[in-house]
C-alpha cells in the first residue's frame, strides 16, 4: 500500500477509535486495517496507538503522526484540485522580471490580474539576476531585448521605443540640441556597459549611423538615467515608457525626434510550453498579451508564439 493510502487509513482509525468503523468506512476488514497499523509501527519503531479491548488511545508519538498525517492529505488534496481544475486557475504563479521593466510593465497590471483569478497566489520576484526558467526558478519570466537560444516558449506583448530626454532646467542651463552633433558639447548620460551599436544611432539621409557621446555619469539602466535627467544633470536615451509619468508632468522633455532611428526592444514572456502548460501560466501570457494588445502602454503589441 502506497504512503497516503496508509496516512488515511491512520487518520480514521484515530478518528473513529475504532479498527471497526474505520474498516466500514474504506470497506476493509478490521484485520486488514489493524496489519496496516502494524506495519506504520514498526517501520517507526514506536507505538502510535494503546489497544485495549475497549478502545484505542493515540499516544504522543501517535497525536504527533496525526497532526502530520491530516496536514500531507489536505495538502495532496489541495494540489491535485489545482492540477485537474482548468476551469478555475488556481496555485502559486511564480513571476520573474527585471526592477525597471516589471515595475513599469507586470506590476501595473497585477492588480486587475488577481481580482480576475482570486484562485490564483501571484509570487512576484523583481530582479536583474536572469532566473532559470527552465530549471524550475520560475514558471513566467517577462523580458526585454534578444532571446538566448533554449528550450522555452516566448510570446511576443510587444516592442518599446528609445527617446532623448533632458530636463527643462538642464536646457535653460545648456541650450538645446537641435541636430545629433549638437550632443558633442553636452553632458550625456549613457550605459556603462558593452552594446552591440556603441554610441547613439540617429536617421539621417534615411540612414542609420552611431554618434559617440560623453559624460559625466554612467549607469546600468535606463530608470537612473531618466532619473539624474529629470535631476538636470544630462541628456539621457532611454526606452520611453519609463520616463512616460515625467513628460506628463513636465519634468522631461523629448529631443531630436526628427532624428529618431524608431528603434526599440521586443517585450516577451517566456515560459517553458509543450502540451500540459498549468493552467495558471497559461492565463498569465493570455492576460499578458491581452492588456499589451488593448495598448497598456501604447506599445506596438503582438501575439505570435516564438520557438526558442
Amino acid at each position: 500500500m502506497d504512503v497516503a493510502g496508509e496516512l488515511e487509513i491512520f487518520t480514521l482509525v484515530a478518528e473513529t477509535r475504532s479498527f471497526s468503523a474505520a474498516g466500514r468506512l474504506l470497506d476493509l476488514a478490521p484485520s486488514s486495517i489493524a496489519r496496516v497499523i502494524d506495519r506504520i509501527e514498526a517501520r517507526l519503531g514506536v507505538r502510535l496507538l494503546l489497544r485495549t479491548t475497549r478502545s484505542l488511545t493515540l499516544t504522543a508519538e501517535g497525536a504527533t503522526y496525526l497532526s502530520s498525517a491530516r496536514r500531507i492529505l489536505a495538502d495532496l488534496k489541495e494540489t491535485e484540485q489545482q492540477i485537474t481544475n482548468q476551469s478555475s486557475p488556481q496555485g502559486r504563479l511564480r513571476i520573474s522580471g527585471s526592477i525597471v521593466y516589471g515595475k513599469t510593465f507586470v506590476v501595473p497590471l497585477l492588480g486587475d490580474f488577481i481580482r480576475r483569478y482570486p484562485g490564483i497566489l501571484v509570487d512576484i520576484n523583481l530582479t536583474d539576476t536572469v532566473v532559470d526558467i527552465a530549471a524550475g526558478q520560475a514558471d513566467v519570466a517577462v523580458r526585454l531585448g534578444p532571446l538566448a537560444d533554449g528550450n522555452l516558449t516566448a510570446r511576443k506583448l510587444g516592442e518599446t521605443h528609445k527617446l532623448i530626454v533632458a530636463s527643462p532646467d538642464y536646457l535653460a542651463r545648456h541650450g538645446t540640441p537641435l541636430i545629433p552633433e549638437d550632443l558633442l558639447d553636452h553632458d550625456c548620460i549613457d550605459f556603462n556597459f558593452k552594446r552591440a551599436m556603441p554610441g547613439w544611432p540617429f536617421l539621417k539621409d534615411g540612414s542609420v549611423y552611431s554618434l559617440a557621446v560623453k559624460g559625466s555619469v554612467e549607469t546600468n539602466n535606463g530608470d537612473t538615467q531618466g532619473q539624474l535627467a529629470a535631476e538636470g544633470v544630462g541628456i539621457a536615451r532611454v526606452c520611453a515608457e519609463t520616463v512616460a509619468r515625467q513628460i506628463e508632468r513636465g519634468e522631461l522633455v523629448p529631443l531630436l525626434e526628427a532624428f529618431n532611428p524608431g528603434d526599440g526592444e521586443e517585450i516577451h514572456a517566456v515560459f517553458v510550453g509543450g502540451a500540459h502548460i498549468p493552467a495558471r501560466v497559461r492565463c498569465f501570457v493570455d492576460y499578458l498579451v491581452e492588456r499589451f494588445e488593448e495598448g497598456a502602454f501604447g506599445l506596438a503589441g503582438g501575439s505570435v508564439f516564438v520557438s526558442r
